[in-house]
Order: C-alpha cells, then sequence, then structure tokens
C-alpha cells in the first residue's frame, strides 16, 4: 500500500508549525487531521460555534480538494465541541454542508487545545477509478 502526505507541518494559532500532516492517503482512505476555526490570517476566527464550525468545515473542504476529494467522499467525521449547549447550533451548520450525503459521525465534549469550541477529524474513502 501506498502512502501519501498532504500538507506536513501544519499551522496551529498564530501561524505556529505543528508536527502532523493536514492529511494521510493510505490505500483507499485519507485521514484529515482535526481542524479547528483558523482563518487564513492563523487565528481563530471570531465568533461563536455558527462561525467556527463554517470556518472549520471549509478548512476540512479544503484539504479534502487538495487530495482531489470533498465532502461528499467523508465516510467518517469525529467532532469535538467545547460546550455541549452549542451542540444544536453545530448540527445546524454541520447539516448544511453534508445534506443527505452524511457520513457517520461521533461527537463529544472535550477542553480543546486551543481557544475554540469546536474541533472535527475525517476521513474519507477514494476507490479506484474504473
Amino acid at each position: 500500500m501506498t502512502i501519501q502526505r498532504y500538507g506536513l507541518g501544519g499551522t496551529g494559532g498564530g501561524g505556529t508549525r505543528l508536527p502532523f500532516a493536514k492529511a494521510v492517503r493510505a490505500g483507499d482512505f485519507v485521514f484529515v487531521s482535526g481542524q479547528i476555526g483558523i482563518g487564513p490570517d492563523g487565528e481563530v476566527v471570531a465568533g461563536g460555534i455558527v462561525e467556527q464550525t463554517r470556518r472549520t468545515i471549509e478548512n476540512v473542504r479544503a484539504i479534502l480538494e487538495s487530495t482531489g476529494l470533498g465532502l461528499r467522499d467523508v465516510v467518517k467525521a469525529t467532532v469535538w465541541i467545547d460546550d455541549v449547549r452549542d451542540f444544536w447550533s453545530f448540527n445546524r451548520v454541520y447539516a448544511e454542508y453534508f445534506g443527505e450525503e452524511l457520513p457517520a459521525r461521533s461527537c463529544v465534549r472535550a477542553d480543546l487545545m486551543s481557544d475554540c469550541k469546536v474541533e472535527i477529524e475525517v476521513i474519507a474513502y477514494s476507490p479506484p477509478a474504473g
């Protein structure tokens, strides 16, 4: 099996280099590292769970697109939110992006590593063409 890494040296708040790949393709699967609502400036976007969820999913989408995939290819998502009271607002935004093509999902409350409200990692499936 061939393993390919995308975006080595992820970035954290303030553009700090972190020791991980944004995504790794292993066979027919692409594993996207946990993403948070960091904007192009390297800072967590202003706002609450709605704004941060949108930015987080956009970050996931951009990484998937760099591998030739999209949200429709996601088969599993793992989500961490820092406040259970945000669960329903998070779900509304999540449903906007995934619609009827919902992946399997786990969602738990956790203290996150940075000052953000949500983190999402995904696994996408990309069968061989033909």
